[in-house]
C-alpha cells in the first residue's frame, strides 16, 4: 500500500511538472511572438488617414518568474526620440491558450526614452517605479498561431481628449500586430483613435 501511495505521489508530481512546463512554453511562445520592432509605414503610405508609427517591444527582467515583462515605446516616425506612449507590459498565463497583459506606466519615464536600444538604460529600470493601469489589462486568446484579445468593456479609465474610458483591441501574428486603441466619452461617443480600423504594424526583426 505504501509503495502504491509513493508511486501515485511521484506520478502526480511528474504530471504537475509536465503541465507547468507546457504552460511555460505557451507563455514563452507568446512572448517570442510579441517581441520585436514594428512599423506602420506600409499602412500610412496606402492610407493617409493613418500616421507612420514606430512600435518597439523589448523583453526585460528575464530572471523574474512572475510572467514575461516588456519595455514598450510607441512614437511617430518623425519624432522617434519623443514617444507619445511608454509602457511596461507584464504577460501572464491563465491557461495554455489564454493570457493577460497587465499595463504599467513608469514614474519619471522620460529618462528611459530610447531604452529599447540601450541596455544600460534598461538595466536602471526598477519595478518600484511602476504604476499599474487598473482595468486596462488585455486578455489574449490563442487561435492556432494567432492571438486575439481586448480590454473589458468600459473598465479602462481614460481622460485624454475628453474621454471617460478607452478600449484596446489586439491581433498578434508572427509577422505583424494589429492594434486598435480608442477613447470614448461618458455617452459612448468616440473622441480619439483611428476610426476605420486598427493600426497594422509589420515586424521588422
Amino acid at each position: 500500500m505504501l509503495r502504491f501511495l509513493l508511486h501515485a505521489a511521484v506520478l502526480a508530481a511528474s504530471l504537475h511538472t509536465t503541465a507547468h512546463a507546457q504552460r511555460t512554453r505557451a507563455l514563452e511562445q507568446l512572448a517570442m511572438t510579441m517581441a520585436g520592432s514594428y512599423t506602420s509605414a506600409a499602412q500610412a503610405q496606402a492610407d493617409t488617414s493613418y500616421f507612420e508609427i514606430e512600435l518597439e517591444m523589448v523583453r526585460i527582467w528575464p530572471k523574474r518568474r512572475d510572467g514575461a515583462w516588456f519595455y514598450v515605446e510607441q512614437a511617430t516616425a518623425s519624432s522617434k526620440a519623443k514617444p507619445y506612449r511608454q509602457r511596461i507590459y507584464r504577460l501572464s498565463e491563465v491557461n495554455d491558450s489564454t493570457f493577460t497583459s497587465e499595463i504599467h506606466t513608469i514614474r519619471g519615464g522620460e529618462r528611459f526614452f530610447g531604452a529599447y536600444a540601450d541596455i544600460a538604460k534598461l538595466a536602471l529600470l526598477s519595478p518600484d517605479s511602476l504604476d499599474r493601469l487598473d482595468g486596462c489589462a488585455i486578455t489574449l486568446h490563442r487561435r492556432g498561431g494567432t492571438y486575439v484579445g481586448s480590454t473589458h468593456e468600459r473598465d479602462c479609465p481614460n481622460q485624454r481628449g475628453g474621454a471617460a474610458y478607452a478600449t484596446s483591441e489586439v491581433t498578434l501574428l508572427p509577422d505583424r500586430m494589429i492594434s486598435w486603441d480608442r477613447g470614448y466619452n461618458a455617452a459612448g461617443a468616440q473622441v480619439w483613435g483611428a476610426e476605420k480600423g486598427g493600426y497594422v504594424f509589420i515586424k521588422r526583426r
